[in-house]
């Protein structure tokens, strides 16, 4: 990678990302709920655990490989779900060579603006995300298409709550790009020259559709008309989850659980994981950060499915702490659209090495060889630090460290 393109942080992918983005691009990706609190919290959080070094003992080489949903990694980082990636003209499809150049898995957006069958070629190791939208015959008919693409598992997602207000104002994402649009656009993407040079290479503007929603080898509809129809369509049962699961047949994670009583009806339908995840804080506000839930969560159903948690993760050092209070795995989103952003596939390599050396650097400062090795006693978790949610007052469950 040239030294004028690597960053040495995810902090400074973002600051290249702002700079490079037309302000309204870059404000979908800080994106959070009313006031904030919870995608601060998502990353705040993570200050307030420390570690608990060894200062003799580390192996000369540590292991970072894992398994999810049936898909071998090199590390334990995937790439989440996000919407429509305008941020760069290959969007979704330069992720995926991102990640498989790292050896790592990515999750597919239903809103994402490359269809499933060009990003799997790019990466087989694919998880599809669906959210309930419409009937069980549209959802169905959805899901085979995932299935006769290749991908490797299914990502059902159920935590949005549309809720659209936020205190800083929401950026305005046009309906479609049309000739009015571009030109009342103009003024704020000339201001960032290489953005717009990169769309203008491909001879078109970003698209504002979502493939993955339609049949196979149509554009899909307009975001804005299928983000309608979602609005529209009554939330999931646990029984339409169940009903879900089965049609897929295969690996099954459920995402956007913070609750023991949620996880463990999860466990009760089936499902092979479960990603503890507040939706980046672009959701209910005020809900926990993710890492204060997941103890609690991973000690009632860990050794039953395989636990996820999405949310806050800039460092490799965040990552360690996730792994040692329970998590399989992490996953990334806004870490690696800033990449994207700042130099696309590049970028997210980018990212997913700066990843990897934090990780490689914790274990080593820890004494583990293995991510694997990783177990609570090496983190130091303030006292009021987990929230135990969805659990009984009766002072007999678990509730991991405290």
């Amino acid at each position: 990678m040239a030294r004028d393109t690597w960053f040495e942080t995810v902090a400074i992918a973002q600051q290249r990302a702002k700079r490079r983005l037309p302000k309204s691009v870059y404000s979908s990706l800080i994106s959070a709920s009313e006031k904030g609190i919870t995608v601060a919290d998502n990353v705040d959080a993570f200050s307030e655990l420390g570690f608990a070094p060894h200062v003799v003992g580390a192996t000369q080489t540590r292991d970072l490989s894992t398994t999810l949903m049936g898909q071998e990694l090199s590390l334990p980082v995937i790439i989440a779900p996000t919407g429509v990636q305008a941020v760069h003209p290959d969007g979704e499809v330069a992720v995926a060579r991102a990640a498989a150049a790292r050896g790592t898995a990515m999750g597919l957006s239903s809103f994402a603006s490359k269809p499933i069958e060009e990003v799997i070629a790019a990466n087989p190791k694919l998880f599809f995300q669906v959210y309930w939208l419409g009937s069980r015959d549209v959802i169905a008919e959805r899901v085979e298409r995932a299935r006769q693409a290749g991908a490797a598992g299914l990502i059902v997602t159920t935590d949005w709550t549309f809720s659209h207000g936020r205190d800083w104002g929401s950026p305005k994402i046009p309906e479609q790009m049309n000739v009015r649009t571009m030109l009342r656009l103009f003024p704020e993407a000339i201001a960032r020259p290489g953005w717009l040079w990169a769309y203008a290479k491909t001879l078109r503007p970003p698209t504002l559709r979502v493939p993955n929603q339609g049949r196979r080898g149509e554009p899909g509809p307009p975001f804005f008309t299928a983000y309608g129809q979602w609005m529209a369509t009554p939330p999931p049962t646990w029984d339409d989850i169940a009903w879900l699961r089965e049609l897929w047949g295969g690996p099954f994670m459920l995402k956007g659980v913070m609750r023991v009583d949620d996880a463990r009806r999860a466990v009760d339908v089936g499902v092979s994981a479960i990603s503890v995840s507040n939706h980046g804080g672009n959701n209910l506000d005020g809900t926990p950060a993710t890492i204060r839930a997941l103890p609690t969560v991973a000690a009632a159903v860990g050794d039953q499915v395989e636990v996820v948690l999405d949310g806050g993760i800039r460092r490799g050092g965040d990552v360690v702490k996730a792994l040692a209070l329970g998590a399989r795995a992490v996953m990334i989103g806004r870490a690696y659209l800033w990449g994207l952003a700042a130099a696309g596939q590049a970028g997210v390599e980018n990212v997913l090495d700066i990843l990897r050396g934090g990780i490689e650097s914790a274990l080593m400062g820890l004494g583990r060889a293995s991510v694997h090795d990783l177990i609570p006693d090496d983190i130091v978790v303030p006292a009021g630090f987990v929230r135990a949610l969805g659990v009984p007052s009766t002072g007999d469950e678990e509730t991991g460290p405290d």
